[in-house]
């Protein structure tokens, strides 16, 4: 699936949302979608979706998808089970499976009681179970999540936490927006930053090996050359990265990877508060753990 110079914007002059937009979403890939209120992270999910048409550019390759928006019109004149039943066919599925994996799949979110009540009756938490059980029912190439966690208590967010690697382990493309920093991480193959119109694409983290910054040499850099070589202090941060965060880019120095997730980077003195900088001006921020100084070799 591709974007090829996307963008969107709401009547013929009005201003664009996102634009020029190039993006490929590989088979069974999961990608976080992050930004501030307002930046057109639900724009961005509706255009994977199908839901809205590129105002510029072109969307290829979209497989059969699955939307769960981030408000379910839960006053929809049908019961739970009929409703799930409805999306199971359009999914593809025959009439015994639609039936019995809408059963299945609200007793997985604990509201198998709850079948054969009209949507209009059920409690915000389980509309929102419902909303999210439709967009899993079938076999979607695209799985769009748009907030689907908020409102489900805490079992059934596990429950999602789940079926979403299921799916993506199955060939699944699954996108997502979330508020917890931390859904899914160690998962996450991408995360995107919704801003300024535009995405700006990171590589997800990962625990056992991250990318150091640069080569050994830079350490030495702006350090006064002595006849035995370049000879300045150096300065060692130790910093925690915010859930889902990868090392930023031009960082100076070198990194290690330490103990429950935190960084050790190692810069010239003249460095460090660039490097401070950097990390403080993230977004999210780095947490500094702490910032020593040590002679160099």
């Amino acid at each position: 699936m591709r974007l090829t110079g996307v963008g969107r914007r709401y009547g013929l002059g009005g201003p664009w949302i996102l634009r020029d937009l190039d993006l490929e979403i590989p088979a069974g890939s999961l990608l976080r979608v992050e930004g501030a209120n307002g930046s057109g992270k639900s724009t961005l999910l509706r255009l994977l979706a199908g839901i809205d048409a590129p105002s510029a550019g072109r969307i290829t390759g979209r497989p059969r998808t699955a939307y769960v928006p981030e408000r379910f019109p839960a006053a929809l004149p049908m019961t739970a089970g009929a409703y799930l039943t409805r999306l199971g066919r359009i999914h593809g599925l025959g009439r015994a499976a639609a039936v019995r994996g809408a059963q299945e799949w609200l007793e997985r979110f604990g509201a198998g009681a709850y079948a054969g009540t009209p949507l209009s009756e059920l409690s915000k938490g389980t509309s929102q179970k419902v909303a999210v059980a439709q967009g899993l029912m079938g076999t979607p190439g695209l799985l769009v999540l748009d907030e689907a966690w908020t409102g489900l208590d805490r079992t059934s967010r596990g429950v999602l936490d789940e079926a979403v690697r299921e799916r993506v382990t199955g060939g699944t493309r699954v996108v997502f927006v979330d508020h917890d920093p931390g859904r899914l991480a160690g998962a996450v193959d991408v995360a995107l930053r919704v801003e300024g119109g535009g995405i700006f694409t990171l590589p997800a983290p990962s625990r056992d090996r991250w990318q150091a910054p640069g080569p050994p040499s830079a350490l030495n850099a702006r350090c006064p050359r002595t006849p035995d070589g370049p000879r300045c202090a150096r300065t060692v941060i130790v910093a925690e990265p915010p859930p889902g965060a990868v090392l930023p880019p031009h960082l100076p120095g070198t990194a290690e990877l330490l103990g429950e997730g935190a960084v050790e980077l190692t810069v010239a003195g003249p460095q460090a508060d660039d490097a401070l900088r950097t990390l403080l001006n993230a977004r999210p921020p780095w947490h500094i753990r702490s910032v020593t100084e040590a002679p160099h070799p």
